[in-house]
């Protein structure tokens, strides 16, 4: 009898684990009017409200990274996405958040510290557009939305001296401890570029997380890759990203 056990257990079929499939995370900037967007990063209003609508009808939950990454850690990430708006731009407020409260969504917005109540001034195409004042951010905050770092003034850090990354790393996390209370425990590399000597700037000064867009090669928890989203995603073009994104099976690592 045990020898016909044995033999039928070392017969059975050996399981290879399945691939740990990673967080999906959408990226947006500003939501605002489209038709003046050399750069494709504006969405408005109703094609958020849409692209969230999209999210919903699949029993999806849009969170904050924070709470995707955390919930992806124990296992329970399966029905959320991760939502993330860059740059800081002062339309979070007035367009972007009524949507995410009526979804009841939150979201990371990532934000520039050092430009606060400025504009744009990186995108040499225009159009100019104001950023979040330091008591906007603090609104955000107070309206459930994670407050994380975009640097200091949207630079490539990968060109940066080490002392002007540092700046750029921890001297925002205190300036935004210092606006909202709370340190941030994020940070979205301006441009995605990102290398090993900015990611670990970025663990240095005490952050949990890293965010890019596709990094190469994939730096782990330090630079995580999104799906940017368009004002010009709709079901079909949501589809694809959502297959592309189940196709890419590797999970946080580093």
């Amino acid at each position: 009898m045990a020898t016909e056990t044995t033999t039928r257990t070392a017969q059975r079929p050996v399981r290879t684990p399945r691939p740990h499939r990673r967080p999906w995370i959408w990226m947006y900037h500003s939501v605002a009017d489209p038709a003046d967007d050399p750069y494709g990063i504006t969405v408005a209003r109703e094609r958020l409200d849409r692209h969230l609508t999209w999210l919903r009808r699949r029993r999806l939950t849009g969170v904050d990274v924070g709470t995707l990454l955390r919930a992806h850690a124990a296992g329970r990430a399966g029905h959320l996405v991760g939502l993330t708006f860059d740059d800081g731009y002062a339309d979070f407020l007035h367009e972007a958040l009524p949507v995410l409260r009526r979804h009841a969504f939150t979201a990371t917005v990532f934000v520039l510290p050092g430009r606060c109540g400025g504009s744009n001034e990186w995108d040499a195409l225009g159009p100019r557009k104001r950023l979040l004042t330091a008591e906007e951010i603090r609104t955000a905050a107070a309206a459930g939305m994670r407050i994380g770092s975009h640097g200091l003034y949207h630079q490539n850090l990968t060109a940066l001296s080490d002392t002007d990354l540092r700046q750029e790393t921890l001297h925002s996390r205190e300036l935004l401890r210092e606006i909202t209370g709370t340190a941030p425990d994020s940070f979205c590399y301006p441009y995605g570029i990102v290398d090993d000597r900015v990611a670990d700037a970025v663990r240095a000064a005490g952050y949990t997380y890293g965010f890019a867009i596709a990094p190469d090669p994939p730096l782990g928890t330090y630079a995580l890759p999104r799906t940017h989203i368009s004002h010009a995603d709709r079901g079909l073009r949501l589809r694809a990203k959502r297959l592309r994104h189940r196709f890419a099976v590797r999970g946080p690592g580093r």
